[in-house]
């Protein structure tokens, strides 16, 4: 082991290099030998920036803030003493103060221009709650821009600029082609610095950073700091693949993990806001849940995929086809569902009022309906679905015990819908004890839940609920799909049967 300070480590360093020479050599050599070129990087990005360049804009923003000193009240003491006199006197003598003029507060972006128009993407989050927004161009002219548009759920915004036309502009490249490896370049303005160029390659697709319901980033080593928002990451054609929205940094400064909005995914963003201002999803009208590898086996799936439907909104577009709760959703409009977050991502793309092919698993064959997609509602509409209910009260636990789940179910009676708050039209078995060392206590399950469905079949008493996992048993299977309810939401667990 070498030392790290001291003479003998520069011997071990200068030993470490004449022994990798020869080994770089000789692969370089064998390369040759076999007719391949060494791998390389371009050899500049000084033509590609001098294309892009003049399409790149520094955003920067200002928010007037309330800044009025006020004088401090006069103190409470008792109406009529000598000291109510004494500050009532003092107060009114005080000069009243000329309030200071407002506060700006000042934010830097990134964008770009992707019309001769001059309509300009950046981020949503760039220009939020801004009263004033300008744009500087690349011949550093700044010019005042208006909102055209503006979507929280991708942190997207479009505005658009007037001027000499036409603009310079670029395009949207197909993210869909973009590979893991492949060298890319980003434009914009690190902490207000101005024009700005760095390179890199994508690192990773499909990254999800809980930031919004549709994430799926690309990642990219490139150097992206505070201030970049908004801005292009280029493909070497010149065309914008993504659109430079986050970085994680424990510091806030670069250390090589950046995340772009693919281009797929912003562009019909952008292109709703430029006709209508607004952005309208498709709307499936369906509650999804993860397939878990306990769920695929339980269900007869060979591996955990798809997304699978916990709850159908009634009046949705769901509602009005053949989808039913249970199915797992497997493709949409001919792409396949690999994970339950793939689904919702491409619902919202596809225009409302398409009607698409969906295929779906139900009870162990695959089935192709369709469905007519309706336009997603908005936030207090989709919170209007739903009010919970006050938690269930204890009690003593009767019923029939599931000793493979750890629990005791009963049927559903007027005094246990006292007990729990159970609606007057609710359906299953009610839980009414958990083994808290056993599987369903695993899953969530508490007392007061309702269990509605087992192996996708309706449940009305504690005895359907028992043969149904004496059948799963018999075929095999090492866990029940259950579908359990609690204050009106649904979804489906699949607890291993206890040994």
């Amino acid at each position: 082991m070498s030392r790290v300070n001291g003479r003998g480590s520069r011997l071990d360093w200068l030993r470490g290099i004449g022994l990798a020479l020869p080994v770089v050599w000789l692969a370089f050599a064998t390369t040759a030998a076999q007719g391949r070129t060494p791998p390389a990087g371009p050899p500049t990005f000084a033509d590609l920036v001098a294309q892009v360049a003049p399409a790149v804009v520094n955003i920067t923003t200002r928010k007037l803030g309330s800044a009025r000193a006020e004088s401090p009240p006069a103190p409470q003491v008792p109406p009529g003493s000598p000291f109510d006199e004494f500050f009532r006197e003092f107060f009114e003598r005080e000069p009243q103060r000329e309030p200071p003029p407002p506060r700006r507060s000042i934010s830097l972006g990134s964008g770009f221009i992707i019309d001769p128009e001059g309509y300009v993407v950046t981020n949503n989050h760039v220009i939020a709650d801004a009263d004033e927004i300008s744009v500087v161009l690349h011949d550093e002219k700044e010019v005042p821009a208006k909102v055209v548009g503006r979507d929280p759920k991708t942190d997207l915004a479009l505005l658009k600029i007037e001027g000499d036309k036409p603009f310079p502009y670029v395009e949207w490249a197909d993210s869909d082609q973009v590979r893991v490896g492949d060298w890319m370049l980003a434009i914009g303005n690190p902490f207000g610095l101005g024009f700005s160029v760095t390179a890199g390659i994508v690192s990773a697709r499909g990254r999800d950073i809980r930031s919004g319901p549709y994430d799926d980033y690309f990642q990219v080593d490139a150097a992206i700091n505070r201030g970049n928002s908004g801005g292009p990451s280029f493909t070497l054609e010149g065309k914008v693949f993504g659109v430079n929205t986050a970085i994680f940094s424990p510091s806030g400064g670069n250390i090589g993990i950046g995340f772009a909005i693919p281009s797929n995914l912003a562009r019909p963003v952008i292109d709703s806001l430029k006709r209508t201002g607004r952005v309208a999803r498709g709307w499936l009208g369906v509650r999804i849940q993860t397939v878990t590898e306990e769920i695929a086996e339980s269900i007869g799936l060979k591996e955990p995929v798809g997304a699978l439907v916990a709850s159908v909104t009634p009046g949705g577009p769901a509602a009005a086809s053949a989808i039913e709760q249970g199915d797992v959703i497997l493709e949409f409009d001919g792409k396949k569902i690999d994970k339950m977050r793939t689904l919702p991502r491409i619902v919202a793309e596809t225009p409302v009022g398409r009607e698409v092919e969906v295929t779906i698993w139900r009870k162990g064959e695959k089935k192709t309906v369709r469905v007519k997609l309706g336009e997603l509602p908005d936030e207090d509409q989709l919170s209007e679905l739903g009010k919970p209910r006050e938690p269930p009260r204890p009690g003593p636990a009767t019923g029939s015990r599931v000793p493979e789940l750890g629990l005791v179910v009963s049927p559903i009676t007027p005094e246990l819908k006292s007990r729990f708050s159970l609606p007057d039209q609710a359906k299953g078995v009610v839980v009414v004890e958990v083994d808290p060392d056993g599987p369903m206590a695993q899953e969530g399950v508490r007392p007061g839940d309702l269990i509605v469905e087992a192996m996708q079949d309706e449940i009305k008493t504690p005895g359907d609920l028992l043969a149904k996992i004496e059948a799963s048993k018999r075929a095999g299977r090492k866990a029940a799909l259950l579908l359990v309810e609690r204050q009106g939401e649904k979804r489906f667990v699949a607890p291993r049967y206890k040994e």
